[in-house]
């Protein structure tokens, strides 16, 4: 498996901690709700920077838990929600430290077969259906975690060419085409 370089439309220094800390990806993606996406794949670069340096899983796990909540409520918070979301990123490092020894890319590491990664991904605490494909579909076509029948396990999402999620988004101009989808797909949710 092959980790590739991200091109979110965010600063490098967080693109970078994206395309080499696995642990940092998920919990981007585990901040990516009711808040903007950039915010949230810019968090875990931020957290790095508070802590003095890119945190394990252990190490979350294991944080006092109102002290993590201080970490991410510190201005500029992390999200929208810092108390919620600093719980949820240290429930989703416990079951990382529980299943997979703290390793991040233990989740998907070795997985059988798409429906396998999806499965292992919604075992996540805060991952539903949707969070589950979307983060598989990210991890095939952005981090070449490719297992059979990923774009299947990953539905919509995972169509090539579609610009749904963050999984499509590369740049600026596929930024503004998965906002316009998300804008449409409220305004149908709403009609």
């Amino acid at each position: 498996m092959t980790f590739m370089a991200t091109s979110l439309p965010i600063p490098a220094e967080a693109n970078d901690l994206l395309s080499r800390d696995p642990l940092a990806l998920l919990i981007g993606m585990t901040l990516d709700q009711q808040d903007k996406l950039e915010k949230a794949f810019t968090s875990p670069y931020v957290l790095a920077q508070r802590l003095g340096h890119p945190p394990t899983a252990h190490e979350i796990a294991g944080y006092d838990t109102d002290e993590l909540i201080a970490i991410f409520a510190k201005p500029p918070a992390l999200h929208r929600f810092p108390k919620a979301m600093a719980t949820r990123v240290q429930e989703v490092c416990r079951a990382l430290v529980a299943d997979y020894d703290g390793d991040a890319a233990g989740l998907w590491r070795d997985v059988a077969d798409g429906k396998d990664l999806v499965k292992r991904i919604a075992s996540l605490p805060g991952f539903g259906k949707q969070k589950s494909q979307i983060f598989a579909a990210l991890l095939g076509k952005q981090f070449g975690v490719r297992p059979d029948g990923w774009r299947e396990a990953a539905g919509a999402y995972g169509e090539e060419g579609s610009y749904r999620s963050v999984a499509d988004i590369v740049d600026d101009e596929s930024l503004t085409r998965v906002r316009a989808y998300k804008k449409e797909m409220k305004a149908a949710a709403k009609g």
